[in-house]
């Protein structure tokens, strides 16, 4: 078993569940520090819609700290490339 790199933790990858089970992995790291929310593709809506829903009705307070967009290139099983679009959005907890 391989260990768990301790930066990790506070990485919410979204991917094809409802939007609210990511709110709520997010609002669990969000208590402590900021919390960063990756998704690649299609899912770049939903990781928008998840920040925006964060901040606007669990998280009052919290701002957007980096928001990284990128092109990843990724070898399918058949050799080919193909070229995915990916957002890493960073959202930091209040000011206390």
């Amino acid at each position: 078993m391989a260990k768990k790199d301790s930066r990790d933790d506070s990485k919410v990858f979204i991917g094809r569940k409802k939007s609210f089970n990511y709110v709520m992995a997010a609002m669990v790291v969000l208590n402590d520090k900021p919390v960063r929310l990756l998704a690649r593709g299609r899912s770049i809506s939903l990781a928008v819609d998840v920040a925006e829903i964060l901040m606007n009705k669990f998280v009052t307070g919290a701002t957007y700290g980096e928001i990284l967009i990128s092109t990843e290139s990724i070898t399918n099983t058949d050799g080919t490339n193909n070229n995915v679009s990916s957002i890493d959005i960073e959202i930091l907890p209040p000011k206390r």
